[in-house]
């Protein structure tokens, strides 16, 4: 829905500066998801760790005009044509807008909370509703008190029933969840040790989770629970009462059996004097108890037995976060490193127990101090260990003064503990890990994210330097070209051209681009992980990779139809609306892309009736930009996009950008800017256009390890290639083919600079060892070798190759390390 600026003024009872007219259409809280500028609301939250407030002036360059701020925030300059909204608290505000939207809507909304299993029941309902109608409902787990009214913001029109969740981890948060979802329906999950130690009791807690029930006509819990029986009875809930029971045959939804084989759970039960049965695709007692609840809000709200069964047995696991990779030694990585809580290590212990292909080899957690509980630490660490054993875990090692302090209440045999991370790292412990399944679970204050990237950690001696002041300039460069208003896409696929992306990304986003873009999702995932926030272009992105491009805010390019598809249906899974996608049209490359002529009008009608995704941008290639030879297909390549183009954005009432300059395009065809352009090639150093360097950003260098002197008539290297025609002094580097040094460069081919001065290969480059020949150059062991940098262009040895720049850049092994600098 869209609600004009003076509406939302109205509603959250705001004081407005400016007057500029406005149409909302999306609230921001997070910077990093920016996406639709001109329709966006930015609240200015304020939290112990940071402030919104510092993001204004960034986001108004990003094309943001309208902010909610808080009255105690001094404005630092004129903002033309600006809005900003003063109110008390900008938290309060979203709270109170999400109240006034959902005041909106008369359908059923079903409210979810508990200890666990929220996001798996949310998830499950929307599977089993959503064949027969419109359902909105909380993306991922956003249940917080800034992610309720995130979520309630997404109802529209076409919504037939909600369904939200509800997060809490102390006394007096509910009730302001309560008043943004306004629950019709509620459902309560489980009652578990979660947060426990800010409530004085389980009543307490339980007492606190029912307020977000209040006014709903139906609530559904476990009545075989003394404690939400009990809670529930001391209310004083009027409405009606779905308790779910395995014990009481006289319960309102009776589960008069549950039995498993190897992969399939059969639940029987009657509803209302109704008998049915149907059929789970999951053995573990934690599905089967949040598939109780989703059936009994199901059968409420008149899904027929045998539609129940039906979709049951087509339910598909909800995407945990724990990430599993390999790891050195033969190990297998499980990272849960989130939270800390008994249940979620039960969880985490469960899922490591269950993999078919983790049964054969030790099992090791890695266990940080559990600092969530409200229980007594004894009674917490034996339980601990009553899980480790019941799980089957072979070594414990804990991480922490807590749990080292308790080590004789857990009786793992074999078990060893650190007060921190850092003393565990340089044990032998550490080091002598090898082919075993490890679960890393703890607290992120010990610092578990990084063990994973400790356990796969690489040393190389040679080292790829990279001169961040070098991307500075030569973007500046290219800025040069561009009106004030172009906006500018960054590549940063392929590690950044082999200079490191996360680096290179962290100085683009310093220096104020507007998106960065890269080839896949994992290579999203890792500027992600590493601190980026600016929006990131996924320009190759793999079908298997939706949810994590979902995960981490990454934007995929669309170019087909069964990509189209295949992407709606996985947004429609997860409860995503309005994803931003890149829609990407062929003019003649003829390499990935929509027929701007034939296949435009499809492409619209398959995106209006859909809202998973809606087009951030449309763009396309020009084939040869670099080249004065190509100007009448360039001009040709243009006329169609931008006819295409314009018919998509004609129609939406949305902004999309327009993109097609590329590096070389942003200096040939300086008038075809339209939106915005993207910079690649030129942004590392060399200019597309005559293969002329810029500034150097990236200077591969080595060592010389050994010098050696050898007759005239011998030979260097494999198969005898390397025939000396002098009495020569043979110098070997620690670089070769897989470092990304081409053998094609050896025998002659191509050469190096050894204190600046030129030094052919000899012979064949092997995998790791190359041999140059220095017999005239005055050097010593551990003398630097330039192999490209600043004194010897990467044109140099893409030309020998017969190939360009890119490939000699890109071709450098991760195996390198790299060391960046600036001034």
């Amino acid at each position: 829905m869209i609600y004009n600026i003076e509406k939302i003024t109205t509603l959250i009872g705001a004081r407005r500066i400016g007057h500029t007219d406005a149409k909302i259409r999306w609230l921001l809280t997070d910077s990093r998801s920016l996406c639709f500028p001109e329709e966006t609301l930015f609240f200015a939250l304020r939290s112990k760790r940071n402030d919104g407030h510092r993001y204004i002036d960034d986001l108004y360059r990003r094309g943001v005009r309208n902010f909610v701020v808080q009255k105690s925030w001094t404005c630092p300059r004129d903002f033309s044509n600006a809005n900003f909204l003063i109110v008390p608290s900008p938290l309060e505000a979203l709270q109170r807008l999400a109240e006034r939207h959902r005041d909106e809507f008369d359908i059923p909304v079903v409210g979810i909370t508990g200890s666990n299993g929220k996001t798996m029941v949310k998830e499950w309902l929307y599977q089993i509703l959503s064949p027969q109608m419109m359902v909105t409902r909380s993306p991922r787990s956003y249940n917080s008190q800034i992610g309720v009214p995130l979520s309630v913001w997404l109802l529209n029109e076409q919504t037939e029933v909600g369904v939200f969740e509800a997060g809490i981890s102390e006394p007096g948060e509910m009730q302001s969840l309560h008043d943004i979802i306004q629950p019709t329906i509620g459902v309560l999950t489980s009652l578990g040790t979660a947060h426990q130690r800010n409530f004085r009791s389980m009543d307490e807690k339980c007492m606190e989770k029912l307020q977000l029930f209040h006014g709903a006509k139906v609530i559904a819990y476990d009545s075989d629970n003394d404690t939400i029986s009990r809670c529930i009875r001391k209310s004083g809930y009027k409405g009606e009462k779905i308790g779910w029971s395995k014990e009481n045959q006289s319960a309102p939804f009776y589960i008069s059996s549950t039995t498993s084989n190897s992969s399939i759970s059969r639940i029987s039960y009657e509803f209302k004097g109704i008998q049915g049965e149907y059929h789970l695709p999951f053995i573990d007692e934690a599905s089967i108890e949040c598939s109780i609840a989703c059936a009994a809000i199901a059968l409420y709200l008149g899904v027929k037995a045998g539609d129940l069964d039906a979709r049951m047995a087509q339910l598909e696991p909800v995407a945990m976060r724990l990430e599993v990779k390999e790891g050195q030694h033969g190990c297998t990585l499980i990272n849960d490193s989130y939270n800390s809580d008994i249940n979620s290590l039960d969880i985490a212990l469960d899922f490591m127990n269950r993999r078919p292909d983790h049964q054969e080899r030790r099992h090791t957690l890695i266990l940080s101090d559990i600092q969530q509980m409200g229980m007594d630490k004894s009674e917490l660490y034996r339980e601990v260990s009553d899980l480790c054993i019941k799980r089957g875990i072979g070594r414990l090692i804990g991480i922490g003064t807590s749990i080292q302090s308790h080590a004789n209440d857990i009786a793992v045999a074999d078990k060893a503990f650190f007060p921190g991370v850092e003393q565990f790292v340089v044990s032998d412990v550490f080091r002598n890990l090898h082919d075993e399944v490890i679960l890393l679970k703890g607290a992120r204050v010990f610092g578990f994210d990084h063990l994973t990237e400790l356990l796969e950690q690489k040393v190389h001696e040679t080292i790829l330097e990279v001169n961040l002041n070098a991307v500075v300039d030569n973007l500046n460069f290219y800025r040069s070209f561009l009106k004030p208003e172009t906006k500018l896409v960054c590549m940063v696929k392929a590690d950044a051209y082999g200079a490191g992306a996360v680096e290179v990304a962290k100085t683009l986003q310093d220096h104020r681009v507007d998106y960065l873009a890269v080839a896949v999702a994992d290579e999203g995932v890792t500027l992600r992980r590493n601190g980026i926030t600016q929006n990131i272009m996924i320009m190759n992105p793999e079908m298997t990779a939706f949810k994590t491009m979902f995960d981490y805010d990454l934007e995929p390019e669309v170019y087909s139809f069964r990509l189209m598809d295949a992407l709606i249906h996985a947004a429609e899974k997860e409860g995503i609306t309005g994803w931003p996608v890149h829609i990407k049209l062929d003019t003649g490359m003829h390499r990935l892309g929509f027929d701007p002529e034939k296949d435009i009008d499809e492409v619209i009608t398959r995106l209006k009736r859909q809202n998973a995704i809606i087009p951030r941008s449309v763009f396309s290639h020009f084939v040869g930009s670099d080249s004065d030879d190509f100007d009448r297909f360039s001009a040709m390549q243009f006329e169609k996009f931008d006819a295409a183009s314009k018919k998509l954005q004609s129609a939406f009432s949305h902004k999309i950008l327009r993109h097609m300059d590329n590096s070389a395009a942003i200096e040939h065809f300086p008038e075809r800017q339209m939106d915005m352009c993207r910079l690649g090639l030129g942004l590392y150093g060399v200019d597309p256009r005559d293969n002329r360097m810029l500034h150097t950003v990236s200077t591969l260098k080595t060592t010389i390890l050994q010098l050696r002197h050898v007759p005239k008539e011998e030979t260097v290297g494999y198969s005898r290639k390397g025939v000396l025609t002098r009495d020569s002094v043979i110098a070997a580097i620690p670089i070769g083919y897989a470092d990304g040094l081409n053998r094609h460069l050896g025998r002659g081919a191509c050469y190096c600079l050894v204190n600046g001065q030129k030094a052919p290969y000899v012979g064949n480059i092997c995998m790791d060892v190359a041999m140059i020949d220095v017999t005239d150059i005055d050097c010593h062991e551990g003398d630097m070798v330039e192999i490209f940098g600043e004194h010897l262009p990467v044109t140099v040895l893409s030309d020998v190759l017969d190939t360009i720049p890119y490939e000699v850049m890109t071709s450098v092994s991760n195996r390198v390390k790299k060391v960046y600098y600036q001034d």
